[in-house]
């Protein structure tokens, strides 16, 4: 158990943590760029989570999970036969992302407290990366395919080799080099579809060298509903769980921007923190949907309760871990990106809030992935929803009727946390995963 988890989890796992370190180097970058650039990215940071999250912890989990289910169950055919619905499926998700982001993109970064400079600092980050999003959602369904086929080694090198080269081209496009002054917020946009396409170009040579055991058929097939079902099935609620705790994350902006410009880039950095670390849980959850799919496949739900535990108590630990250590020094880590005192300030107050409960986060966000595994998708469909209006509605509560202001909506994103990760946990405690009848 310990080495199918470690050989499945080990290399996402590097990948995500590279791409902690990417998000600590770009959250720099814009910092570089000034508060106007800081709060125009946690304006998109919400909507560009959402879509990262659901390309690859949500459809892209979906994907996997049907791959392993196929594969676990001797399905040869059906597996070959994936490979084309979820390049189709992925191709349409990411023409509806480039879609909605120069249509209600731009009204809703206004809706969230973006004005002036700061918008368009958001805008011109928004429509360049949207604009791209192909390259995001191919470079993610094809690590899913290949990890839901048993084999994480080879997108976790072409991932890996792609999140390192992303720092560097970032730094270059956003602020230029000698003489030229680089391209401003467009340029870490374009850093993350340059690496992505090449990431993606790599992992489809790697699928059709027969990395899994067959070569995929995109020719000579016919589309079949029970295949989009097999990636639906688990996939929508998975995107819907995204959805929920990106538009938390939303919601939630929209009071913070009511605090001003300040709170806004200090509640960007804050949160940032915490969308760093979904990457952790990510590279752990990743290995834990293959496991449990596969012994979901073959029947076998003693293993995969076992798989789901020993997974997110890890994932627990390592993220709670790093939480308490931030949050004992929260203006080290808010110095890291900014000197203005009052974005400190926020930046503070947020991780000294929340940061202490990022072990029932991880916990929970492990196990929402063995769930896609395991097709019971139930518990971490009701965890969203209850840390959405917990968030939200608790947080407005608590600036309107207690007048906490900034500190009332952080608390309430505390309690929402701890929602989650016990309300997912729970049912799997008191009532395992059994064989339906």
């Amino acid at each position: 158990m310990g080495s199918s988890l470690w050989k499945l989890s080990a290399p996402t796992t590097a990948v995500m943590i590279a791409q902690t370190f990417v998000a600590i180097a770009e959250t720099f970058i814009f910092g570089r760029l000034g508060t106007d650039a800081l709060a125009g990215f946690a304006l998109v940071f919400p909507l560009m989570m959402m879509m990262t999250m659901m390309a690859a912890g949500g459809m892209g989990g979906g994907v996997a999970a049907a791959m392993a289910r196929a594969m676990g169950a001797g399905r040869r055919d059906d597996a070959r036969s994936l490979v084309l619905h979820a390049l189709a499926l992925g191709t349409g998700l990411a023409l509806l992302f480039t879609l909605l982001a120069w249509t209600v993109a731009p009204t809703l970064y206004r809706l969230l407290g973006g004005e002036g400079r700061s918008l368009e600092q958001a805008l011109t980050y928004s429509h360049v990366l949207f604009s791209g999003s192909l390259f995001i959602w191919a470079n993610f369904f094809l690590s899913a395919l290949l990890r839901g086929g048993g084999d994480a080694a080879t997108p976790g090198r072409y991932m890996l080799f792609s999140s390192i080269a992303q720092v560097p081209l970032s730094y270059v496009l956003a602020l230029g080099i000698g003489d030229w002054p680089g391209f401003g917020m467009a340029g870490p946009a374009i850093s993350s579809l340059a690496t992505s396409a090449i990431s993606a170009l790599l992992q489809a040579r790697a699928l059709w060298g027969g990395r899994l055991g067959f070569v995929p058929a995109l020719g000579g097939l016919s589309l079949q509903g029970r295949l989009f079902w097999d990636i639906l099935r688990v996939g929508l609620i998975a995107s819907f769980s995204a959805f929920t705790a990106n538009l938390t994350a939303m919601l939630v902006t929209g009071l913070v921007g009511r605090f001003g410009v300040a709170a806004l880039a200090g509640y960007g950095i804050g949160v940032r923190l915490e969308f760093m670390l979904v990457p952790l849980a990510f590279g752990i959850g990743s290995g834990l949907t293959t496991l449990v799919g596969v012994a979901a496949g073959a029947n076998d739900w003693r293993r995969a309760v076992r798989a789901a535990w020993t997974g997110s108590l890890v994932a627990g630990l390592g993220i709670g871990l790093f939480g308490w250590i931030v949050a004992i020094v929260p203006e080290g880590w808010a110095r890291l990106f900014t000197s203005d005192p009052q974005v400190i300030a926020a930046t503070v107050a947020y991780i000294t809030h929340v940061a202490p409960f990022y072990c029932l986060f991880g916990i929970g966000m492990t196990l929402s992935f063995a769930s896609q595994g395991a097709g019971r998708m139930t518990a971490p469909f009701f965890a969203g929803i209850a840390r959405l209006c917990i968030a939200t509605v608790g947080g407005w509560f608590m600036i309107e009727s207690l007048d906490w202001g900034l500190h009332g909506v952080f608390t309430a994103i505390a309690v929402g946390m701890i929602a989650f990760g016990s309300l997912i946990a729970g049912p799997l405690l008191f009532h395992p995963w059994r064989a339906r009848a």
